[in-house]
């Protein structure tokens, strides 16, 4: 083992003679580091190997590549990048490539290795980690999107973007979200190859408009594919719309959108998100219009006749499928909204969605009746209170502390939403001050949520004079609750003092020394590998 390490360290002499030559770094500097390179590089010659000393080391040599990046820009010197740099970066490129073959199921080792290529730019690597990945982990469709993106956009290859997704689609063959970035990619470059035609339009490149003409046509096939993976279902409606949704970007689509909304029409008649897409699309309509009214009363005409279609459609949707969740998707355009909202209420009267519905309605006619609702969706629905409940709380805009205060009565599982909810409307009803005096009041009040915690940090950056040292307590009372089991807490910790105007950088190293300490199971895997990506600026 000592001979590998001392091999090892030779291997460095190289770069640290000319870091000191250069002038980038001092002679005791270079003894420093040649010292903790000695110490990590022994223990990832164990037997017994570590995660957590791959990680340590590969963090180490990153930041000393950031390190040499900033003296760079101070000094004005860049040359001997290859000799450098060059060999640091293959060196960190090796630490990752034991430490992915070694603990290949973690994705997230994986993952920092692709924010490492991306970050000093070794895209021929990158191209090799996204293979290799694929290969170990083909069960996860977010990866394969990212390498075919990355294909796509960076390296600019429409072929090997369409040959990942080719390849992810026969892992995952009913993933609407790949088809959906696959039909993505393919108009994106439908319109580069229809932005080259204009360009050699002279030269009448008659394969350009082909190859155009080919790239929408395989979006047709790929819609015929997710008809028949996707048939019949409330996804399937989602996923179409999705489509469309996407379609939309692109201006030379038309047919295709037309394809879309024909599908969704024929084969999604009685479904209630059809019907919603169809009203909110006669509001748009009428603003894709070439000319736009000139006077105030005309605009006012427009928009109420838009309006007027809309709610026509609404209405005829509620007679095709009369049920809860139609009704709860009608607009609430005209003075009709209240009666719709009543009577939806009445007939589902168990629902809570159909009661806040009622509630929003009247609280946004500013009706005097909201009071007398209240009291009676109370009477129907008290008896299945949950956190749907308590948001027909937290949509009421007048006084209703005397309520939260009688319901924080109730089991623990709801009185920890019922804090959350609490601490949101005396914020919204009193301002900071009175935030304050809630959270003061219960943080000590178990159970807590982390949640109710993350409200007030939300509350304090909402502040026009935001107090680090306020932000300081409720991380770290909340870290007296969490900081076991949540590895994200600590992380936006470290964040808060790196980017804060009065954040102080110098606490991330005891902030992360706590976490590692603090942190079970594999929160702390997970806490070391997204610190070693924010350390590297992707996180």
């Amino acid at each position: 083992m000592a001979e590998r390490v001392e091999q090892r360290l030779e291997d460095r002499v190289p770069e640290l003679e000319q870091l000191e030559r250069v002038g980038l770094f001092t002679h005791e500097e270079i003894r420093a580091v040649l010292k903790k390179a000695t110490a990590l590089e022994y223990k990832i010659q164990r037997r017994a190997l570590r995660k957590e000393d791959f990680i340590n080391y590969i963090q180490y040599e990153i930041n000393l590549l950031e390190l040499i990046k900033k003296r760079r820009a101070r000094t004005g010197y860049s040359f001997k990048k290859d000799e450098i740099e060059g060999s640091m970066i293959q060196r960190v490129h090796s630490l990752f490539k034991r430490a992915t073959g070694k603990w290949k199921e973690d994705v997230q080792l994986w993952l920092s290795h692709v924010a490492f290529c991306k970050q000093w730019n070794t895209k021929h690597q990158l191209s090799k980690v996204f293979s290799t990945m694929l290969a170990i982990h083909p069960n996860k469709p977010a990866l394969w999107i990212m390498a075919a993106k990355w294909e796509m956009e960076t390296r600019l290859s429409s072929e090997s973007a369409r040959h990942l997704f080719l390849r992810a689609l026969r892992f995952h063959p009913e993933c609407p979200k790949l088809y959906q970035e696959y039909f993505r990619m393919e108009l994106m470059n439908a319109e580069k190859q229809r932005k080259e035609k204009k360009e050699f339009e002279r030269a009448k490149m008659n394969l350009r408009e082909m190859g155009c003409l080919i790239f929408v046509m395989g979006c047709d096939i790929l819609l015929d594919r997710c008809i028949y993976f996707f048939p019949s279902s409330s996804l399937g409606v989602e996923f179409r719309l999705a489509l469309l949704s996407i379609a939309k970007l692109f201006d030379f689509t038309h047919d295709l959108q037309k394809e879309i909304l024909e599908n969704l029409q024929a084969e999604y008649a009685d479904n209630p998100l059809t019907w919603d897409y169809m009203a909110r699309r006669e509001l748009e309509l009428g603003s894709l219009k070439a000319t736009e009214p000139t006077t105030k009363q005309a605009k006012v005409s427009e928009m109420t006749q838009r309006e007027e279609r809309c709610c026509a459609v609404f209405e005829e949707a509620v007679t095709a499928v009369p049920t809860g969740e139609m009704f709860f998707l009608l607009f609430y355009l005209s003075q009709k909204a209240a009666e719709v909202a009543e009577a939806a209420a009445k007939r589902f009267s168990l629902s809570v969605e159909m009661w806040q519905m009622r509630l929003q309605v009247l609280i946004q006619l500013k009706s005097d009746n909201v009071t007398q609702c209240f009291e009676e969706a109370f009477k129907h629905v008290k008896s299945k209170v949950c956190a749907g409940f308590m948001d027909l709380h937290a949509c009421i805009g007048w006084k209703t502390s005397d309520i939260y205060l009688k319901d924080f009565f109730l089991p623990p599982a709801e009185s920890v939403t019922m804090k959350e909810k609490y601490l949101d409307w005396a914020y919204r009803n009193g301002g900071y001050k009175k935030a304050r005096r809630v959270f003061t009041s219960l943080h000590e009040s178990h159970p807590l949520s982390l949640d109710f915690f993350k409200k007030m940090i939300e509350i304090e950056k909402e502040q026009e004079m935001c107090r680090m040292l306020r932000l300081r307590e409720y991380y770290e009372r909340a870290l007296r609750e969490f900081g076991s089991v949540n590895s994200d807490l600590w992380l936006e910790y470290i964040k808060e003092e790196l980017s804060h105007p009065q954040g102080k950088p110098e606490h991330a190293g005891s902030i992360h020394w706590r976490a590692v300490k603090m942190l079970e199971g594999d929160q702390v895997e997970d806490f070391i590998s997204k610190y070693t990506l924010l350390q590297t600026g992707h996180l």
